[in-house]
């Protein structure tokens, strides 16, 4: 009986151990998860800003005015 009680015991504490590794670990998934959804904010921040996350219509839209603007030029 008592050393069913100490089996137990151990089975506890190992229980135990490893619900502490999956908590760490969770966490610092967690923490993992917000640090990329900061940097993709910040890299849509930055295509936004640079111009990249334009529509395909809007580049289309400025490449005609780039080409009126080279036609207008080689006429000069």
């Amino acid at each position: 009986m008592e050393e069913e009680k100490m089996n137990l015991r151990l089975d506890l504490d190992v229980q135990k151990l490893e619900t502490e590794k999956l908590k760490k670990g969770k966490n610092k998934a967690d923490g993992d998860f917000d640090s990329l959804k900061i940097d993709n904010k910040k890299l849509r921040f930055s295509m936004r800003t640079v111009g990249l996350g334009k529509i395909s219509e809007k580049w289309c839209q400025e490449i005609q005015e780039e080409k009126i603007k080279a036609d207008r030029w080689e006429r000069l």
